[in-house]
């Protein structure tokens, strides 16, 4: 299993938003990825700090989600939420329980 994470930073005004187009729009899109296996959003409401986990079977096909644009297109549905650029970092995933 392979796991991408992206870091990002939200203005503190727009969390619940940014929660709520997460949970409508990107959820449902990451449903219909070949490979897809779970995600988790994780944000601190007190610094903006964020962190979106996709799980994928694996690395091959995390990376053609990204080729066929569809990771791009979920961020680019908030970038106006970010107060700076994500960062995405890839994993193996060693445990999940």
């Amino acid at each position: 299993m392979y796991a991408r994470l992206t870091i990002m930073q939200v203005k503190l005004d727009r969390i619940d938003e940014a929660i709520r187009l997460y949970r409508k729009s990107v959820v449902p899109a990451a449903k219909k990825q070949k490979g897809f296996m779970g995600v988790s959003l994780l944000l601190d409401r007190a610094s903006g700090k964020g962190v979106s986990i996709t799980y994928w079977r694996n690395e091959k096909l995390a990376l053609a989600n990204e080729e066929n644009l569809y990771y791009q297109e979920q961020l680019v549905k908030f970038l106006d939420m970010f107060a700076g650029p994500p960062i995405k970092e890839g994993y193996e995933v060693n445990l999940r329980s």
